[in-house]
């Protein structure tokens, strides 16, 4: 897997939800997650024995697009016929797309949980393949070849579950100033900027494309988040870097992240 043995990467990512159930219910059915723990506060989905996200439900919990937080959680499947396999099972389930794209690094594919939670579903290509310049590594947007995924599914069996070896690959989130995002993420968390835009900069660890990235595309100058927020409440990030066990910080924005080892 593209993210193993990076100093950083990402564990697991904790939603607020509105109603828990239904939206549990969705990741069961549209990407194979199943159910591991629930302590009546806490329901834990993943992928075999492996947690990769926590739902917490507030039914009073209000939607604010605008404001900083999630923008999608990036589950990273084994490779690209896993990916052409869950495309097929998209196609059979009517599952509702909103994008799909070759970004050189990795192929995804875009969808929304019902609380307008965004996801991403991809698979990387081989690290042989990435364009590099220095430290920046180029990520492409172009359109996705879903003729090449379904050939390279063609003789894979057909989607019953997230298949072992799937993680969260990354979380791009909604910040309200980049340079903010760029001092707290790479000065205060050790992420390297593996690559930046105008409106948008990837951070990466170990050389990989980015396991978080931040853009003000629908947030610019937006402040700290509303405690009453419905969606993204916490990230827990793996570390195995001394200075980091068992720390808990927050963003500019009042992003949770909980650093484990």
């Amino acid at each position: 897997m593209a993210t193993s043995n990076a100093p950083l990467s990402i564990n697991t990512v904790t939603l607020i939800a509105k109603n828990r159930d239904k939206l549990a219910e969705f990741y069961r059915k549209t990407l194979g997650l199943n159910s591991l723990f629930d302590d009546g506060e806490t329901l834990t989905l993943g992928q075999g024995d492996k947690p990769l996200l926590k739902l917490l439900e507030d039914r009073h919990a209000k939607t604010r697009s605008r404001e900083a937080g999630l923008f999608h959680t990036a589950f990273l499947l084994p490779s690209r016929a896993h990916l052409g396999v869950w495309l097929r099972h998209a196609a059979d389930t009517g599952i509702v797309i909103e994008g799909m794209a070759d970004h050189s690094v990795s192929e995804a594919i875009y969808l929304s949980d019902p609380e307008g939670n965004g996801i991403e579903v991809y698979a990387d290509r081989d690290r042989a393949l990435w364009k590099v310049k220095g430290e920046a590594i180029h990520i492409d947007t172009k359109p996705l070849n879903t003729d090449s995924l379904w050939k390279a599914s063609s003789k894979m069996h057909d989607w019953t579950a997230m298949p072992s070896g799937s993680v969260i690959g990354h979380v791009h989130l909604q910040v309200g100033d980049l340079s903010q995002a760029d001092d707290f993420y790479q000065n205060e968390l050790g992420f390297d900027r593996m690559m930046n835009m105008a409106s948008a900069s990837f951070y990466g660890s170990g050389g990989y494309h980015h396991h978080l990235a931040g853009n003000i595309w629908q947030s610019k100058g937006a402040g700290p988040r509303s405690e009453d927020t419905a969606g993204l409440h916490e990230i827990e990030i793996a570390s195995n870097i001394a200075r980091f066990a068992d720390v808990d910080l927050v963003d500019p924005w009042g992003i949770r992240l909980h650093i484990s080892q």
